[in-house]
Formats: C-alpha cells, sequence, structure tokens
C-alpha cells in the first residue's frame, strides 16, 4: 500500500501533501488510477467529504483527472519541460539530435552513479526484474517487449537516483524519444549485432548499481549512449546512402530507357 494513515491534521491540506509528493516522487505515475473513493478513504484514515475536497483541488490544478464512472486518474504530467512550441522546433531542426544525445550523455552518467549510491533494496528489484525480463524477451527474440523493457529500465535507474527533478527533466526527455522524434528502437535493435551490444551494455550499468559502483556506473552509462548515438548515425547514414543508390538506379534506367527509344 502507498498510501498512509493520517494520524494527525485530517484535513483535505494534509490528503493534498500526500498525493502531491506521491506523484512528485514518481509513485504515481502518470495514468495511474487511484483507489475508489471508499478504499482510498479508509487508507487515508479521512471521511469522504475530505478525501472529495482534496481530490477536487488536485483536478483544478490538473494533477489529476476524473472520468464519469470510470474513476480518478493521474494526469499526464510529464514533458512539461518541453512545450509543444520547442517539441515543433525539435522537429524541424536536425541539430537538435546531437544535443539531445549530448544531454543524455551527461544526465544519464550522472544519475547512473547516483543510482549505485543510492538505490534501495526495493530499488534494486525493480531494476533486476527489468532486466530478467529484459534477458527473455531477447532470448524469444520479441524485439517489440525487448525495446520496452529497455525504455522501463533507464525510467527505474532515474527513479533510483531519488532525484526529484532530475526524475521529471529525464521523463520529458525520453517523452521526445517515445514519440519517435530521434529515432526508433524497434529500428535500432534490427540493425544486426546492436541487439547483443545493447543488453550487455544494459547488463553492465545492472551490475554498476547492483555493486555499489558509482565511477563504474557512470561510465557505462555514458558508453552506452555513445554507442546509441554512433550506431544511431551510421543507420541514418547507410538508409541515405541506400536511398541516393536506389535514384541514380532509377535514373540510369531511364536514361537507358530514352536511348533504347530514339
Amino acid at each position: 500500500m502507498i498510501f498512509s494513515s493520517i494520524s494527525q491534521n485530517r484535513t483535505s491540506d494534509a490528503v493534498v501533501n500526500q498525493l502531491e509528493r506521491l506523484i512528485l516522487e514518481g509513485v504515481l505515475r502518470p495514468g495511474d488510477k487511484l483507489p475508489p473513493e471508499r478504499d482510498l478513504a479508509t487508507q487515508l484514515d479521512i471521511s469522504r467529504p475530505v478525501l472529495r475536497d482534496a481530490l477536487k483541488d488536485l483536478e483544478q490544478r490538473n494533477l489529476l483527472r476524473s472520468r464519469h464512472g470510470g474513476g480518478t486518474y493521474v494526469s499526464n504530467v510529464v514533458g512539461t519541460v518541453f512545450t509543444d512550441e520547442i517539441f515543433d522546433l525539435i522537429r524541424r531542426h536536425p541539430k537538435a539530435q546531437s544535443d539531445y544525445f549530448e544531454f543524455r550523455r551527461d544526465m544519464e552518467g550522472i544519475i547512473a552513479e547516483h543510482a549505485a549510491l543510492r538505490a534501495t533494496d526495493a530499488d534494486k528489484l525493480i531494476l533486476t526484474r527489468i532486466m530478467k525480463s529484459m534477458r527473455r524477451y531477447h532470448e524469444e527474440g520479441d524485439l517489440q517487449k525487448e525495446s520496452e523493457a529497455d525504455f522501463e529500465f533507464h525510467q527505474a535507474i532515474v527513479e533510483a537516483s531519488h532525484n526529484m527533478l532530475m526524475m521529471h527533466t529525464m521523463r520529458s526527455c525520453y517523452r521526445l524519444l517515445s514519440e519517435g522524434l530521434f529515432y526508433s528502437r524497434i529500428r535500432l535493435y534490427e540493425w544486426p549485432g546492436v541487439q547483443e551490444a545493447l543488453l550487455a551494455q544494459h547488463e553492465q550499468i545492472h551490475e554498476a548499481i547492483m555493486n555499489k559502483q558509482p565511477k563504474e556506473a557512470r561510465i557505462a552509462a555514458q558508453r552506452h549512449i555513445d554507442y546509441v548515438e554512433h550506431t544511431i548515425n551510421r543507420t541514418q547514414q547507410a538508409g541515405s546512402w541506400e536511398e541516393i543508390s536506389r535514384m541514380r538506379l532509377s535514373q540510369l534506367a531511364d536514361r537507358n530507357g530514352g536511348k533504347q527509344g530514339s
């Protein structure tokens, strides 16, 4: 149970404060559904009118949203670091890709270092479970699920760093990735040899965090991002070469056809 009984000052402000903290710390994620009103009031040990006032406050500030007859959910508060206008600029300017990887390299290194120092037993259990899933999907050849586990692994490391600003900043950064602004994770995994290399890199990061080795965790995370960037550049270059070659072949066919008809 993530909700704790409010033993003193059973007011809506106390409820708001607890729910805000759960959202801020990433315990409650966007899309998570709150327990039914009766159950939540019991867990918090407050009256239902007090709970309704707290939920109304959070809804008015767009932290929660209600569906008629469908319950109350945490709003999609991820991604507010980047406005829609910035998203549009990023789409239109290729330089943003190199800046994105530079930012991620620095941040992922620091975050992995913090995670190695601060990860609790529960954090390590979460990371280990994700790592086991990633290995299983790798063995099964399920690129989609392995890619999704990859995404969850990085999010779990951020959460294990126990820095709220880093967590929400990186969630916003990952939103750029999830919307495919820079590259497709599936296409990355399909490139020959990449699937095995990525798994090995994730294993190295995981091992360093489990063994409380901050320096090794930082280096492993930065090397991982360097590898991803280098591979993406290679695949994009190869795709460009393939496109140019096809256009040349098509143009050559047109030229030959024109000569034969004259």
